[in-house]
C-alpha cells in the first residue's frame, strides 16, 4: 500500500479545512487526516493529507459543583488536557496513552481505564466544530444537528474533520489506580485468577491484563526487562481502603516484580499502561469477547503464554461492560456495548517481519473464536481499511453512517479506510 499522500495540507485553522475540503473536492481527491499519527489509513494514494497538528487550543472551565468542561482543537493529546485537569482536581475519560489526540480517540468512542466506570469518552461530549465533506464547517450539539452528533460520536471520522470539541470532566481529583507486574512463573496462575476476579467487580473498578515480552531497552523497567511478564492494570474510583481490598486476591495470586498501584492524582492515570509515546513500526490485531473464563484463558495461553514462542510484544484483555453497556442519555454510533472483553495484539519489528506478525494475531483470534462476540472498536482498528470499519458497528448503525455519509460527504472524500461503501 502507499502510505505517502499526494499531498499535506498543514492546517492553521478551521477555515484552513474548508479550504483544503474544497480543494479535493474540485481535484476528485480522497482526504485523509492526521493529527498525533494514530489511526491514519494506510493507503494514501492520490490522497490529501490534512495535518490538524496546529489546532491547539486547551481550555478547562472547573464550575461551582466541582465538576467542569474542557474544549480542545483537534492536535491537542489528552496529555495537555490532564495537566489542565491537574490544578482543579478535574478527571478526564482519556485512553491508556497520553500522546494519543482527543479528537481521533473520542471520535472513535473512546475506551479507556474507566470505562467500566464512567462509560465511553464520546458519551461526555457536548458539542463539536466539524467541517464535514460538503466543505460546511458546523457547530454541532445534540439539539441543533442530532443526526450528525450521533454520527460524530463513535463514527471515527466518516462524516467529517472535527477541527474542536468540548466535553464534559468529572469531579474526581484522585483515583487509587497502578498496575501489578508478575514474573513468567506466575503467569499461568495469575492469568486464570483475573479471569475469575473479574466477574466479581464493582461498577467503580475497571481493569486489563497484558502479556508482555519487553526488550531490554531505555524505559522499560529492569525488572521487566527481557523476559515474559504479565501485568494486571486496576483503576478504582471510589475509597483507596475498599480499592486495595477490591484488589487483594490479584495481590496474592503471585509474587510482584512491581506493585505500582496506590493513590495517585486522576491526572496521573497514563502510569497505569505505561504505554510507549514513541512511533514504532507495529502490527495490531483486534477482536471483541463476549467473557473470559479460566478455559479461555488456558486457550490464550497455548498461543500467547510463554511457551507459544508468540511474536506479540503485548497481548491484552480488557474488560468492558458496567457504564459503558449502557447506552447514554443521548444516543451514539457506539456500537457492541454488549461485549464483555476485548483482546488487541501488538507486535513491533522491522517492516518485513510485520506480515509474520500478523498472520499470528489472527491465528489467535481464531483460536479464540469459542469465545468470539464479533467485531471490534473503532480505535483498535487502524489500517484495516473498509472491512475494519465495518467491523466495527452493528448493521443498522453501518447503515445509519453510511445514509449520513452519503448526506455529509457527497463526493466520498473520506473513503479511505474508515467510510463505508455505497
Amino acid at each position: 500500500m502507499a502510505t505517502h499522500p499526494a499531498a499535506v495540507v498543514a492546517a492553521a485553522n478551521a477555515q484552513d479545512v474548508v479550504e483544503a475540503l474544497n480543494f479535493a473536492a474540485a481535484n476528485a481527491m480522497p482526504v485523509t487526516v492526521q493529527a498525533t499519527g494514530h489511526g491514519i489509513a494506510t493507503d494514501m494514494a492520490g490522497a490529501l493529507l490534512i495535518h490538524t497538528g496546529a489546532l491547539d487550543e486547551c481550555t478547562v472551565d472547573a464550575s461551582g459543583d466541582g465538576a467542569g468542561t474542557a474544549r480542545t482543537g483537534a492536535g491537542v493529546a489528552w496529555k495537555a488536557v490532564l495537566s489542565a485537569c491537574e490544578g482543579p482536581g478535574l478527571a478526564a475519560l482519556c485512553g491508556s496513552s497520553p500522546g494519543v489526540s482527543v479528537a481521533g480517540y473520542t471520535s472513535g468512542g473512546g475506551i479507556g481505564p474507566m470505562a467500566r466506570t464512567f462509560g465511553a469518552a464520546s458519551d461526555k461530549v457536548v458539542s463539536m466544530d466539524v467541517v464535514t465533506g460538503d466543505g460546511v464547517l458546523r457547530h454541532v450539539t445534540a439539539d441543533s444537528e442530532p443526526d450528525l452528533f450521533w454520527g460524530l460520536r463513535g463514527g471515527k471520522g466518516s462524516l467529517g474533520i472535527i477541527t474542536a470539541l468540548e466535553f464534559e470532566l468529572l469531579a474526581l481529583p484522585r483515583i487509587y489506580a497502578g498496575a501489578l507486574y508478575f514474573g513468567t512463573a506466575d503467569v499461568e496462575t495469575v492469568l486464570r485468577a483475573w479471569a475469575q476476579w473479574c466477574p466479581t467487580l464493582p461498577l467503580a473498578a475497571t481493569t486489563s491484563i497484558a502479556l508482555m515480552q519487553l526488550p531490554p531497552m531505555p524505559g522499560v523497567p529492569e525488572p521487566l526487562a527481557g523476559q515474559f511478564t504479565v501485568a494486571v492494570r486496576y483503576v478504582f474510583t471510589g475509597n483507596a481502603d475498599d480499592g486495595a481490598s477490591w484488589l487483594s486476591p490479584m495481590r496474592s495470586a503471585g509474587v510482584p516484580l512491581m506493585d505500582t498501584v496506590g493513590l495517585m492524582p486522576s491526572s496521573m492515570i497514563a502510569l497505569v499502561h505505561a504505554d510507549p509515546e514513541d512511533a514504532l513500526p507495529a502490527a495490531e490485531g483486534s477482536t471483541l469477547l463476549t467473557d473470559f473464563s479460566t478455559a479461555a484463558a488456558d486457550a490464550l495461553l497455548e498461543v500467547a503464554g510463554p511457551d507459544s514462542a508468540s511474536p506479540q510484544l503485548m497481548v491484552e484483555i480488557r474488560q468492558l461492560g458496567g457504564l459503558l453497556g449502557q447506552e447514554p442519555e443521548v444516543p451514539s454510533a457506539v456500537s457492541h456495548r454488549e461485549a464483555g472483553f476485548s483482546l488487541y495484539t501488538v507486535g513491533v519489528a522491522g517492516p518485513p517481519e510485520l506480515p509474520r506478525i500478523s498472520e499470528h494475531s489472527s491465528g489467535l483470534q481464531a483460536h479464540m473464536s469459542p469465545w468470539a462476540y464479533g467485531g471490534t472498536l473503532p480505535n483498535f482498528s487502524a489500517g484495516t481499511g473498509n472491512a475494519g470499519f465495518a467491523a466495527s458497528y452493528t448493521a443498522p448503525v453501518l447503515e445509519r453512517l453510511t445514509a449520513l455519509a452519503g448526506q455529509f460527504d457527497p463526493d466520498r472524500l473520506f473513503r479511505l479506510g474508515q467510510v463505508p461503501a455505497r
